[in-house]
C-alpha cells in the first residue's frame, strides 16, 4: 500500500470539509518530505511490498484485530516501523505489543462520550490512528487524524493496508497546518497534547474553532494536585520528556475550559499512569516510564516532580 489519500479527498466532496482538497496535497506533500526523516524512504518501500490478505474478520470496537491467512515475514516487516508507541494491533496473527495500552485509555474515555454514530471527529496529536480506528468502531463516519510525525504516518497506512475501511485517516500535519474550517466537526480529541503546548488556552480556542454548535471537546492530559489557578511549569524536562510546558490541577484546567467559551465541562476520569499501561516492549524497545520514574519513589520523576497522573475533562461548544 502506498501513502495515498485520494480516497480521502473523494470522501471530502460536498461536505463542510471540500475546501480541503484543494490545500491539502501540498501541505502533505511537505509533511511527509524525504527531509522529515531519514527512514521515510525504506518505510515506503516497506508499505509498497506488505502483502495484500484474505481477511475473514476486522473487530474495531472492542480492539483493533483483522483475522484471516497469516503470512510469514509479516512480523519483520511490521518490526520496520518501530518504535510503535499505541496500540495494541492483532493483525493476521501478529500481536503489536505496543509502549502504550491505548484501549486502556480509550476504555476511560468511551462510556462518557456523545454517541460517536454518524460523527465527523478531528483527533489532534493523534499519533499512528489507534483511537481512530476504534471511533470507526463506534460508528464515526469520518475520522480524520492530525500528527506531524512520518512514522506515525506510516505506521497507519501499514495498519490501513489490512483494516481496508476509508472512514479513517491521518494526515501528516501539526494542527497549525489544518485549513481553517470552522464548525466543521462534531467532536474533536486533543490526548496526550496540552501539556505540549506554549499556549494551552490557545490551543483549546483553537480546538473549539473547529466544533459544531453543540460539538464535543474531548481533553486528555497530564494533571497535578493543587488549587484552582496552579499550573506546574517543569524547570528543564518532566519524565524525561521535553516540551512540557503546562501541567494544570484538574481545577485549573476546568477553569481554562470555562475562559475558552466552553459549556458542561465535566471531568469524567483521573488516573495515575502505571508501568503495565506504559513500559517498552520487543516493539518499543527504547526507555519508556519504568525508566522516567524515580526508582526510590515512584510515586516521582526522576526529576524529582509529581509522578503522571492523567485526567480527562470533557466539554460542549
Amino acid at each position: 500500500m502506498k501513502i495515498n489519500y485520494a480516497d480521502f479527498y473523494q470522501q471530502l466532496k460536498d461536505t463542510p470539509l471540500e475546501a480541503w482538497t484543494q490545500q491539502l496535497p501540498e501541505r502533505i506533500t511537505h509533511g511527509l518530505r524525504p527531509e522529515r526523516h531519514g527512514l521515510l524512504p525504506q518505510w515506503e518501500k516497506i508499505l509498497e511490498q506488505l502483502p495484500t490478505l484474505k481477511t475473514t474478520r476486522v473487530e474495531l470496537k472492542h480492539e483493533v484485530r483483522v483475522e484471516g491467512e497469516d503470512v510469514q515475514g509479516l512480523e519483520e516487516a511490521l518490526k520496520t516501523f518501530h518504535p510503535w508507541r499505541k496500540g495494541p494491533y492483532h493483525i493476521h496473527g501478529v500481536h503489536i505489543d505496543t509502549e502504550w495500552r491505548s484501549d486502556w485509555k480509550w476504555d476511560r474515555v468511551q462510556p462518557h462520550l456523545q454517541p460517536l454514530e454518524g460523527r465527523t471527529i478531528l483527533d489532534v496529536g493523534c499519533g499512528n490512528g489507534y483511537h481512530g480506528w476504534r471511533m470507526v468502531g463506534e460508528g464515526a463516519k469520518l475520522v480524520v487524524g492530525i500528527d506531524p510525525s512520518p512514522m506515525f504516518v506510516c505506521q497507519f497506512f501499514a495498519m490501513k493496508n489490512f483494516i481496508q475501511d476509508s472512514r479513517a485517516w491521518v494526515l501528516p500535519l501539526g494542527i497549525e497546518e489544518v485549513p481553517h474550517t470552522p464548525e466543521a466537526f462534531d467532536t474533536v480529541f486533543s490526548m496526550g497534547v496540552l501539556y505540549h503546548r506554549k499556549s494551552p488556552l490557545e490551543h483549546l480556542e483553537h480546538l473549539k474553532s473547529f466544533l459544531k454548535p453543540g460539538g464535543e471537546l474531548v481533553i486528555e492530559t497530564l494533571v497535578v494536585d493543587g488549587p484552582e489557578g496552579y499550573s506546574l511549569t517543569p524547570n528543564g524536562r518532566y519524565a524525561k520528556m521535553r516540551n512540557v510546558w503546562f501541567i494544570p490541577t484538574v481545577k485549573t484546567l476546568e477553569y481554562w475550559l470555562q475562559r475558552s467559551g466552553l459549556k458542561e465541562i465535566r471531568t469524567v476520569d483521573i488516573s495515575t499512569t502505571s508501568t503495565n499501561e506504559q513500559h517498552s516492549t520487543d516493539w518499543m524497545t527504547f526507555e519508556s516510564l519504568p525508566n522516567f520514574l524515580d526508582p526510590a519513589d515512584p510515586t516521582q520523576t526522576i526529576e524529582g516532580l509529581p509522578a503522571p497522573k492523567r485526567a480527562v475533562v470533557i466539554a460542549t461548544k
